[in-house]
C-alpha cells in the first residue's frame, strides 16, 4: 500500500490511538481521529497520569515521615514540632486535572501540527472501509478509509452489588472530584491500581483498609515484591485484609459499608472500588463486521494488530494484550507501520518494562520467577536486598531489593525485578539487556557510578557470573 495515497481513520484518542496516527502522519497517509472523551484517553485524563500525579504528591508526603531518621527535626518558627501533615485534596484534585489537561492539550497539538484531523464525537464500522462519525453537535459524517485502527480502551468494572454514586462509593476515575480527603477509606481490589491508590491516600492522611481477595496484595506480580509492598504497608498503617472477598457495598447516613462474603463489614467514609475494567468494544459494529471477539468482549488481535477482518487494526487496553500506555502506543504504531507497508517489529512482550507506582516501586521486564518455578525457562537467579547498597543506606531506603534472572549455561539476561525508588527509572538497564540479548558478564562489566543504587544491578549480575 502506498502510503501517501492512503486514509486512516482511528477510533479512540488515547496512547494507541494518537501514537498510531502520529505515525500514519509522519509516513504520509491523511489520518482522521474520532474521540469522545478528549485527546489522551483515560490514560491521559482519568487513569494513569493522574493517579501517578496523586502518588507522586503522597510520595513527597511521606519524605517527611523519615526525616527523622536522617537527622532533621522539624519545626514550626515557634520552635514546636510540626504536627503530621495532611493534605488539602481540593488543591492536589486541581493539580492533578489542570497537569492531564495540559497533556492532552498538549498531545492535540502535536497531531495538529502533523496535519491529523481530529473528530470530537464516536463512531461506528459501516464497511472494513467506512465508519460513520456521530460528532458532538449532532450531525454524521461519513468516513472512507483504507485502514481504520480501533482504540477504544476500557472502562472501570461495575458490580450489581457495589454501584458507584460518584460520592461515596467511587471507580479510580471519580475521585478527582472528592470535595475532601476520606477520613476511612475502604479500597476494594489489590491489583495494581488498588494497590497504588490505597497508598496513596494513606500517604496524604488517610485512614485505609485494603480489602484483598488474595494470600498477599499484587497478586500477578513477583511474590517476593508483593510481600515486601505488603509489609510497607502494614508497618505505615494501612489494615490488609486477606483472603477476604467483596459481597456488596451499600451507603450508610455517613459513609459506607463494605460486605464480605464470610459475613464480616467493614465501615468507611467512602470505598473506592479496583475491581478490573471492561473493554469498551460494544455499539461499534465490531461483531456485525465479522471482527473476532473473545469471550471477555476484547478485539482479538495478532502481534502486529491485525483483527480478523483484513484492514481493521485494533491496539490498547479493548485488544485485552497488556493494560500498559505503553504497550497501546506501541501497539498502535506496529499497526501503523504494518498497514502502510513500513519496517515493522511484531510486538514482544517478553521486553515490555512494568512498574507498579507503590512506594517503594516495583518494576519488571522479561521472565518471571514463576516462569522460572514452572520450568518455562531454564534460569537461575540472584536477589539482593537494598539494605546493603551505600546509597540506600544514604537514603534511608530500608525496603526493598534487586533481582535478576540469566538463561542457565549461557548467562543471557531473560528477566529481572526491581522493588525500590524510583524502580521505573532503575528497570531501564535491565530491559535494555533483556532486549538486547546481553548476559551477565556484560551487564557487569559496564561501569556504574559509585554510590549508585544500579550498583546493586551490576552486583547481581557479577554474582550470576558462570564459570565453564
Amino acid at each position: 500500500m502506498n502510503a501517501r495515497e492512503s486514509t486512516v481513520v482511528i477510533l479512540g484518542g488515547g496512547p494507541g490511538g494518537y501514537e498510531a496516527a502520529l505515525v500514519a502522519a509522519h509516513l504520509g497517509a491523511r489520518v482522521s481521529v474520532v474521540d469522545r472523551d478528549g485527546l489522551g484517553g483515560a490514560a491521559v485524563l482519568t487513569d494513569c497520569v493522574p493517579s501517578k500525579t496523586l502518588i507522586s504528591t503522597a510520595d513527597f508526603m511521606s519524605q517527611f515521615e523519615t526525616a527523622s531518621d536522617l537527622g532533621v527535626h522539624l519545626e514550626d518558627q515557634e520552635g514546636d514540632e510540626v504536627a503530621d501533615s495532611v493534605a488539602e485534596l481540593p488543591a492536589v484534585n486541581r493539580r492533578v486535572l489542570a497537569l492531564a489537561a495540559a497533556q492532552s492539550r498538549d498531545i492535540g497539538g502535536r497531531l495538529h501540527a502533523d496535519g491529523v484531523e481530529v473528530l470530537r464525537g464516536t463512531g461506528r464500522l459501516l464497511s472494513a472501509s467506512a465508519v460513520e462519525a456521530t460528532l458532538e453537535d449532532g450531525s454524521v459524517r461519513r468516513l472512507t478509509a483504507d485502514v481504520v485502527l480501533v482504540a477504544t480502551g476500557a472502562t472501570p468494572r461495575v458490580m450489581r452489588s457495589a454501584q458507584p454514586d460518584g460520592e461515596r462509593i467511587l471507580t479510580w476515575q471519580q475521585i478527582y472530584a472528592l470535595p475532601e480527603l476520606p477520613e476511612k477509606l475502604v479500597v476494594v481490589g489489590s491489583g495494581v491500581t488498588g494497590a497504588e491508590l490505597a497508598q496513596a491516600y494513606l500517604g496524604l492522611g488517610s485512614e485505609v483498609t485494603l480489602v484483598s481477595s488474595r494470600d498477599l496484595v499484587l497478586p500477578g506480580e513477583d511474590a517476593d515484591a508483593a510481600a515486601v509492598i505488603e509489609d510497607v504497608f502494614r508497618k505505615r498503617g494501612m489494615e490488609v485484609l486477606g483472603r477476604s472477598r467483596m459481597a456488596g457495598v451499600t451507603r450508610t447516613a455517613s459513609g459506607v459499608v463494605v460486605s464480605l462474603e464470610d459475613g464480616r463489614e467493614v465501615e468507611g467514609s467512602h470505598a473506592l472500588l479496583a475491581v478490573g475494567s471492561v473493554p469498551q468494544t460494544s455499539g461499534l459494529g465490531l461483531e456485525e463486521l465479522g471482527v473476532r471477539l473473545t469471550e471477555s468482549g476484547h478485539v482479538a488481535v495478532d502481534r502486529v494488530s491485525r483483527t480478523s477482518v483484513r484492514g481493521v487494526y485494533a491496539a490498547g487496553d479493548c485488544t485485552g494484550v497488556l493494560p500498559l500506555a505503553s504497550v497501546a502506543a506501541m501497539q498502535g504504531r506496529i499497526a501503523m507501520a504494518h498497514a502502510l507497508g513500513d519496517a515493522v517489529v511484531p510486538l514482544n512482550l517478553r521486553a515490555v518494562s512494568a512498574n507498579i507506582f507503590t512506594d517503594p516501586e516495583i518494576a519488571t521486564v522479561g521472565f518471571s520467577q514463576k516462569d522460572v518455578d514452572d520450568g518455562s525457562v531454564d534460569a537461575t537467579s540472584v536477589m539482593l536486598a537494598l539494605a546493603t547498597n551505600p546509597r540506600a543506606k544514604m537514603q534511608g531506603i530500608a525496603d526493598g531489593f534487586v533481582k535478576l534472572f540469566a538463561r542457565r549455561g549461557v548467562g543471557t539476561v531473560v528477566g529481572g525485578v526491581v522493588v525500590a525508588p524510583r524502580a521505573s527509572e532503575l528497570i531501564y538497564p535491565v530491559t535494555l539487556a533483556v532486549q538486547h540479548g546481553l548476559t551477565v558478564d556484560q551487564l557487569a562489566g559496564t561501569f556504574t557510578v559509585y554510590p549508585s543504587l544500579s550498583g546493586s544491578i551490576a552486583e547481581a549480575a557479577r554474582q550470576l557470573h558462570q564459570r565453564d
